[in-house]
């Protein structure tokens, strides 16, 4: 099964994703798009004419995985139809489907079937995975799954409606072909019969596995598997009562008796019993012994013994165990010097953790362990292996996204990663990967503090909006959740606003909408009114103006949405409670003149209240000329539609429109600014404003400061709009007087000197 990580990343790290990987996500994204859903069941169906192979059935399910949706009946009825749908190695991690949708799934008849937390499975579908379990080769029934049945004692009709008992019918599990069986966490209340009527209808198996299961007796009859080569029998109690018949099955080549708690892991002569584990199996390659005492106290044993520090692995000392797990084993055996393994789990270094992360990935108590071992390695030490690092942290997150613990330790160890500024640059696709999988983490335990808190650090190393742009749409729901849900004050909410304004700034119009349409614009409302209620005026609030700013720019929905959710009302409270906080005023008014720009809302900001603020801040000196500036463009737009729009008597439009103009006039055209401006679209039309030709005064004025302070930036932009035209025209005009028409030759002459500029410049050939 691919992992997150594989699902993004190649042999060539920097190349694009493949348009194949692309499909898949935008498939799974927008399955209304390309499947049909009956209204009958609510489920999604192929449409009349589709035929997908199993490459593509199977790679639909992974991806619907990956991208953090959560399959359920409806997602899978598009596999109801065995005609037009193949499936044969299907794995389902943390899915909401039930026994009918599970159904659908068994009915292809699956040759490997790996489920894990899918809670809604129940053991009803016992009797179905039998029915079409004769191709069943790998069957692996994770923690979270209620698949069998944890008693002999019920009654299940099979094959005909009369209730027969387990025992009765001499089998539970009925795959003849099955070669790899794992039940991971049954529980078993002393019956004695339960795993030997389990195994007796399996006599290929050649892997088993029964970790964490109960009651499993003395293992006797594992001896009668004679294919047996893998046992794993993890946190299974009382094992050194069973060794006796493990070591019966001289074909096995892998053994775990690994212990998470080193208080189940203790043996008596323990050095006796390694020996004894290994000179009774010798075709023995991989031992687990993580969490036990089996390899000896390593204080004065070896004496005698040059070639180990392990006594019990004597027997091994010219033929090294492939793999050894000692990880959390007692007397820190793992960090001794002469250990006879090519590959050893633990903790002493990093590629004894890399191992183990590796080796336990669905153990999710002892990888938690193993990813706080990995977040020390990268925060206080380095990691070589970069590559395999992020590999294992994208596979643990993904498998366990419901592990809260371990969500919050791979995402703490991904925000070192990719702070690492010593590593070759991240590919985009690993970038994807990353993101992908903080956001389905975060999704999932939005409410926990340390999770979001280590998601948005980590986000914040990227390139906002940049590199998220993919996930525009989940990242915004989640921000706007940390913002209005979370603690208010705190360094989550903060971080969360400040991550938001970067996703509403350089963005297009349609991303602007969709901030919109998910209400950050009601949440930044909600935010302002709590600091104004309270009388706080900090970083929050001005960063939830300069959001506001940044989602109305050329947005009219969005300009309409402030206006409704009383945003007028809140701006004069703000004005009130802080009028001497330069940054809040200057976010406070380029937002307003957002909301000027929307002819339609014009009439709205008609009144004398407003008119007379607007004015006087005209005569402001706060942070520059930012505010003065922008209560000045506000005022323009508002006088641009003509003296009838004007229907209030106090302030009187002359009175405006002269104030206005002595204040342009003392502006600097050198002043340097805090504005970033994507179009001219909304000055240019003031400047074609002859009925009034003040409107024109401060549109000319703004282009002439821009294009003589930053010629690189605006002047092509000026000439890109048709501006170098639209001023000609001015200048052209009898009715602009004197200086508005100094101010238009002043623009035209920069963007004719910047043209030069960049024909001069030396072009490289290439």
């Amino acid at each position: 099964m691919m992992s997150m990580f594989e699902a993004y990343s190649s042999s060539e790290p920097n190349a694009p994703e493949t348009l194949l990987c692309q499909c898949f996500k935008f498939i799974v994204r927008n399955l209304d798009s390309v499947f049909t859903e009956d209204p009958a069941t609510q489920g999604y169906e192929l449409q009349p004419g589709q035929a997908l192979p199993r490459e593509i059935c199977e790679a639909l399910i992974r991806h619907y995985q990956l991208s953090g949706y959560q399959v359920n009946d409806k997602f899978v009825r598009l596999f109801k139809d065995r005609s037009s749908t193949v499936l044969r190695y299907v794995r389902l991690r943390n899915s909401a489907i039930s026994d009918d949708g599970f159904k659908t799934i068994l009915s292809h008849r699956l040759v490997e079937l790996d489920i894990a937390k899918c809670q809604m499975i129940s053991d009803q579908s016992l009797n179905t995975l039998n029915e079409y379990g004769d191709r069943l080769v790998s069957l692996v029934v994770g923690a979270g799954v209620q698949l069998l049945p944890d008693s002999l004692l019920y009654s299940v009709p099979w094959p005909d409606p009369s209730p027969l008992s387990f025992e009765e019918r001499g089998f539970i599990l009925k795959a003849p072909n099955l070669r790899k069986l794992a039940i991971r966490n049954l529980y078993i209340h002393r019956e004695r019969r339960y795993f030997p009527l389990l195994l007796e209808s399996l006599p290929n198996l050649q892997e088993l596995d029964l970790s964490g299961c109960s009651d499993v007796e003395n293992l006797e009859y594992i001896t009668k598997l004679k294919l047996l080569t893998h046992l794993t029998l993890h946190n299974v109690f009382k094992i050194q009562d069973c060794l006796v018949n493990i070591c019966k099955v001289k074909t096995l080549r892998h053994l775990d008796i690994s212990q998470s708690s080193d208080k189940m892991g203790q043996y008596t002569k323990e050095n006796m019993t390694l020996a004894y584990i290994i000179e009774s199996l010798p075709c023995l390659e991989s031992l687990d012994i993580s969490g036990t005492n089996l390899a000896g106290t390593g204080i004065a044993e070896h004496s005698a013994l040059p070639g180990t520090d392990i006594p019990g692995l004597a027997w091994r000392i010219g033929r090294p165990l492939w793999f050894l797990g000692l990880y959390g084993t007692l007397h820190g055996a793992c960090r001794r010097h002469d250990i006879p393994a090519k590959h050893i789990s633990g903790d002493a270094n990093e590629r004894q953790i890399l191992v183990a992360a590796s080796q336990y990935l669905e153990r999710p108590d002892i990888l938690q362990r193993v990813l706080n071992d990995l977040y020390q390695l990268f925060r206080y030490e380095s990691c070589q292996d970069i590559h395999t690092a992020m590999s294992v942290v994208l596979e643990a997150m993904d498998r366990h996204i419901t592990a809260k613990h371990i969500q919050i330790s791979g995402s703490a160890t991904l925000f070192y990663i990719v702070k690492n500024k010593e590593v070759p640059p991240l590919s985009n696709r690993t970038k994807r990967a990353i993101i992908t999988t903080l956001l389905n983490g975060m999704n999932i335990h939005r409410n926990d503090d340390t999770m979001m808190r280590n998601g948005c650090l980590t986000l914040c190393q990227f390139k906002i909006p940049q590199d998220v742009l993919f996930e525009y749409k989940r990242l915004v729901t989640i921000l706007l959740h940390i913002v209005s849900e979370m603690e208010q004050e705190g360094f989550v909410q903060r971080i969360g606003i400040y991550l938001l304004n970067s996703l509403a700034c350089q963005v297009d119009g349609s991303q602007k909408q969709l901030l919109g349409d998910l209400g950050a614009i009601h949440r930044m409302l909600m935010i302002i009114k709590d600091r104004v209620k309270r009388k706080v005026c900090d970083d929050v609030l001005e960063v939830a103006w300069s959001t506001m700013w940044n989602v109305t720019d050329e947005t009219a929905i969005n300009c309409q949405r402030f206006l409704e959710g009383q945003g007028m009302e809140y701006f004069l409270e703000c004005l009130k409670l802080f009028p001497d906080k330069d940054e809040l005023m200057r976010n406070m008014m380029g937002l307003l003149g957002n909301v000027a720009e929307v002819k339609q809302l014009r009439p709205r900001l008609m009144t004398s209240t407003f008119i007379s603020v607007f004015t006087d801040l005209v005569d402001s000196t706060s942070d520059g000329i930012e505010v003065s500036y922008n209560a000045a463009g506000v005022l323009s737009h508002i006088a641009s539609d003509g003296a009838k729009a004007w229907t209030i008597d106090t302030p009187s439009r002359e009175e405006v429109l002269h104030r206005m103009i002595v204040n342009i006039e003392r502006w600097s055209l050198t002043s340097e600014r805090n504005i970033n401006y994507r179009s001219f679209e909304p000055i240019l039309h003031l400047a074609k404003v002859f009925h009034t030709p003040e409107c024109q005064h401060w549109a000319v004025w703004a282009l002439a400061n821009l294009t003589t302070v930053y010629p690189d930036k605006y002047c092509s932009l000026v000439e890109a709009e048709g501006g170098v035209k639209i001023l000609s025209e001015v200048i052209e005009d009898p009715k602009p007087y004197t200086r508005i028409k100094d101010l238009a030759s002043i623009v035209i002459q920069k963007c004719h000197d910047h043209r030069l500029t960049m024909v001069e410049e030396p072009q490289l050939d290439g």
